[in-house]
């Protein structure tokens, strides 16, 4: 949740997550009939007091955006038709919603090599999805979609969880984006490889070092050439931002494997000073975001300058299970129509099946809730 209440205004700490809710009510981010989170995960996410969550949805629920239901929780009833188009007193001006808008790498002369074997951390390190969450959701799209979970996938993935994602997406990382600018694939791997499908071979490709080592195997392999930049304890390093002939950089801003390097808001801003300097793209992998124990929001690349191309991807791997090998990338607007001319005859690689149930879980917000009941679990153990 990317709420950030901030103590030195003189607006009272519940008036802001009521107008941060409104907010996202009137994108469509909560759409009418959306259950919204409780007071109690609201309070957690945000850093407020149990009264100020309950204070901020009271006033919703009084101005008609929500109704508490019984032993249910809190639902939108706002429709945007059901109001008056100029402001109505006592509410904030509208504002327009964005558009929807294993080792290290090192060593071999020339070009760089894994130093070892070994992929992801072992799944102790995973965000244990309750599998009675899992089978029950299973068995819902079961019965609800009947023979349509026979049918083949949409090339780009199926409408249902794409439309989920950009909810999520807005939601939890203040991305707002289309379906149209996000594919479904089976992991984070395959994605790689369209991504340099798309950006072509013949520019060079910038990654960490070290980095997480099939990032670099995939672009070798699709004949790609890459170049390692050093890293710090803060991204990487400038002096090797400033001497790359990399046109594409790769980065992994948040708990970068296996250095568990995070980049800060300085040194994002600077990965987009240099695309921008350069005319140059970056792609943003976000792996073992959702799971951090901080409650200030992150910034994601993506959504901080609009005049710079990011690529955003990322996967379930992590907070569901392995198995579950269903990743997802978002395109800047600009590249979709490239996609769709360049790529957009591949089939979708995830079983149509796997998409329905991943989409009920965001639709139904347990996945969100087990999210939050991780990071909250690991903030207790800190």
């Amino acid at each position: 949740m990317r709420y950030e209440i901030r103590k030195d205004l003189p607006e009272p700490a519940y008036i802001q997550l009521y107008r941060f809710l409104i907010r996202d009510i009137e994108a469509g981010i909560y759409p009418y009939g959306a259950k919204l989170p409780s007071k109690r995960v609201l309070a957690e996410e945000t850093g407020v007091s149990l009264i100020t969550a309950e204070h901020a949805l009271t006033l919703l629920s009084e101005e008609g955006y929500v109704e508490t239901r019984q032993r249910s929780g809190i639902y939108v009833t706002y429709r945007g038709e059901d109001f008056f188009s100029g402001a109505v007193p006592g509410r904030r001006d509208r504002t327009a919603p964005r558009a929807f808008s294993e080792a290290p790498v090192m060593d071999r002369p020339g070009l760089p090599a894994p130093a070892a074997p070994g992929d992801l951390p072992a799944q102790s390190d995973t965000g244990d999805f309750p599998f009675s969450v899992l089978t029950r959701t299973m068995r819902r799209v079961l019965s609800d979609y009947g023979e349509r979970i026979l049918v083949k996938s949409p090339n780009h993935g199926c409408p249902e969880l794409r439309s989920e994602l950009c909810g999520y997406l807005a939601r939890s990382r203040g991305i707002s984006v289309k379906p149209s600018q996000v594919i479904v694939g089976s992991g984070a791997e395959y994605l790689y490889g369209l991504i340099v499908q798309l950006l072509g071979t013949d520019r060079i490709y910038g990654l960490e070092n070290p980095s997480y080592r099939k990032i670099w195997e995939v672009y070798e392999a699709m004949g790609a050439s890459c170049e390692l930049l050093s890293l710090t304890g803060n991204g990487i390093a400038s002096q090797e931002l400033k001497r790359t002939k990399a046109q594409i950089l790769h980065v992994t801003p948040f708990h970068s494997y296996p250095s568990g390097v995070t980049a800060d808001i300085s040194k994002k801003r600077e990965y987009l000073r240099w695309a921008k300097n350069r005319g140059g793209i970056l792609i943003e992998d976000n792996y073992d975001s959702e799971l951090t124990v901080s409650r200030k929001p992150e910034e994601p690349l993506f959504s901080m300058d609009p005049e710079v191309d990011v690529l955003y991807l990322n996967t379930f791997s992590r907070t569901i299970a392995p198995s579950m090998r269903v990743g997802y990338l978002v395109l800047p607007e600009g590249l979709t129509k490239d996609f769709d001319e360049k790529l957009g005859f591949y089939s979708c690689t995830v079983p149509i099946f796997e998409q329905y149930v991943l989409a009920e879980l965001l639709r139904s917000g347990d996945f969100e809730r087990h999210v939050n009941r991780v990071r909250r679990n690991r903030r207790k153990q800190q």
